[in-house]
């Protein structure tokens, strides 16, 4: 599982004093971060990176607010032949305010199609299939 922290500013939220729907899916990128860099192999050039995103949805559990920190968990789900699934949540003040899931797909830019992912991406992303708990509990 991959854990990290985010703080909610000011300018995300909305009229409503709420973070707007559309932050969690970018705090669900940053939390697919360390799976980014497993793919790029020290290579810092993104348009390297021999992924692509398929799909992303979003679950919005509860209200998420300004002012106090979220937390961020990923954790492989499933791995196919030529893709994987993210599955993500973000917590607030213990209270599971999003879940998500991320299809991505390893992708040659230069052939412009999927391909099967090699053992060495298949056995990193092994490591990290898990699945998320439903209660938080600080790592």
């Amino acid at each position: 599982m991959f854990e990290m922290t985010v703080s909610p500013r000011f300018y995300e939220t909305d009229a409503f004093g709420h973070v707007n729907n559309t932050v969690i899916t970018g705090w669900f990128e940053t939390g697919r971060e360390p799976l980014f860099q497993l793919f790029s192999q020290g290579n810092e050039d993104p348009a390297s990176l021999p992924l692509i995103l398929a799909r992303v949805e979003v679950d919005f559990v509860a209200q998420t607010y300004y002012g106090q920190p979220v937390t961020l968990r990923a954790a492989i789900e499933r791995i196919g032949n030529a893709s994987f699934v993210v599955s993500q949540q973000a917590w607030q003040q213990g209270k599971l305010v999003a879940r998500g899931k991320a299809v991505q797909v390893y992708f040659n830019h230069d052939t412009q199609a999927s391909q099967p992912l090699p053992s060495h991406f298949r056995e990193a992303l092994q490591a990290h299939r898990e699945t998320l708990p439903e209660t938080f509990s600080p790592a």
